[in-house]
């Protein structure tokens, strides 16, 4: 089902995500296809979008979904880096959608989490998809990259494209 994304300003989006439990497991493919379905929504209004974080449409669980060249679903991820080296780049973000934001992030991470069996699994992250995964697992702890802006002049808005 295809679920309203939070909008900037929304109380819930500061709020930190819960973990996933073994007795939460019976809502999770209903979760991951809520995200699944969101997502495709976005990129057909938007012509942008490779992830969500569940507490966008309002689930307040340690949840991630990435589609990129598959589908991926990080369960309770944790997220580390291996190195300092880091870089400047303008972040977007679905629930504000034609602002940009100037944000500094780490140009690796790792990443630890279980997947939609509960299977440990870890997976090592460089430049865009670094980038995103730090977004991303950024929402499970109430943090937009409007707060991770570099400065005050950090701000742009960009017209988004509204159809493929």
């Amino acid at each position: 089902m295809v679920r309203e994304i939070l909008k900037l300003g929304n109380p819930q989006l500061y709020e930190i995500s819960e973990e996933i439990t073994k007795d939460d497991l019976g809502f999770l493919p209903e979760w991951v296809e809520d995200l699944h379905d969101t997502l495709m929504d976005y990129r057909k209004k938007y012509g942008a979008g490779r992830a969500l974080a569940a507490p966008q449409i309002g689930i307040k669980k340690r949840l991630l979904y990435m589609l990129t060249d598959k589908p991926y679903i990080f369960v309770n991820p944790v997220m580390s880096f291996p190195d300092d080296e880091r870089y400047m780049l303008k972040d977007d973000c679905m629930s504000f959608p034609g602002l940009i934001v100037k944000v500094e992030r780490y140009k690796r991470a790792d990443i630890l989490y279980l997947d939609e069996n509960f299977n440990p699994q870890k997976m090592h992250l460089e430049g865009d998809l670094s980038e995103l995964l730090q977004h991303e697992y950024d929402h499970l702890d109430g943090i937009l990259a409007t707060m991770r802006a570099v400065d005050n002049k950090s701000f742009y808005l960009e017209h988004m494209k509204r159809d493929i």
